[in-house]
């Protein structure tokens, strides 16, 4: 591999952030997660965590929606609600989904500069009440129109970005987020995939 194509790898894992991730649960379209797929990458996140418990696992995501964005993040997933949150527990000290409730705050109140997880649902019913049972709260991204409701793969991206303008101002993109043992191992993933895509 290059030097040039080194150099970007590295520039890359130096801004990917261990701290924020995005949980999918029973999201149906495989295109709806290859977007949101590559809008994690855009902002640097790493992990995303696909829980289904109402319908099958995938086999695979929209190729043309990610852009290939899944051969570069690390995909968790799930059949056990309680197994899921078990896992996200060990990492991030706050999960929130998107839900429409009376206690649930807007999405630029949220403090994205700590470790959190933030839970999607599905294209037609939403977030689960088991899933929000298991939550800390809900928030809601701020709309004027008649409708109240976006793509799931668009409130993701509206919600990402307003993470990435609140860590970008915090200099969390700064210095590298993962540790050293993570770091390692995903920059030897992305080598290989790197050359993989090079025919070596």
């Amino acid at each position: 591999m290059t030097p040039e194509r080194t150099e970007r790898l590295t520039s890359v894992l130096n801004k990917r952030q261990g701290d924020i991730t995005i949980v999918l649960e029973n999201v149906f379209d495989p295109h709806n997660i290859s977007a949101v797929m590559r809008t994690a990458d855009a902002v640097g996140i790493q992990d995303i965590y696909i829980l289904n418990t109402k319908i099958p696992q995938h086999k695979k995501w929209g190729a043309r929606s990610s852009s290939s964005a899944v051969k570069w993040l690390t995909v968790h997933q799930f059949e056990n609600a309680a197994e899921c949150f078990a896992a996200l527990r060990k990492s991030y000290s706050t999960i929130l989904t998107t839900h429409l409730s009376s206690d649930a705050v807007s999405l630029h109140s949220i403090d994205f500069t700590q470790p959190i997880a933030l839970v999607f649902g599905n294209e037609k019913s939403g977030v689960s009440e088991e899933i929000i049972a298991l939550a800390d709260g809900n928030f809601i991204i701020p709309q004027v129109g008649i409708i109240q409701a976006l793509n799931i793969s668009v409130a993701c991206a509206v919600t990402l970005y307003e993470a990435f303008r609140q860590k970008s101002i915090a200099g969390q993109y700064n210095q590298p987020s993962l540790d050293d043992v993570r770091y390692n191992e995903l920059f030897k993933e992305w080598e290989r995939n790197r050359r993989e895509e090079d025919g070596e």
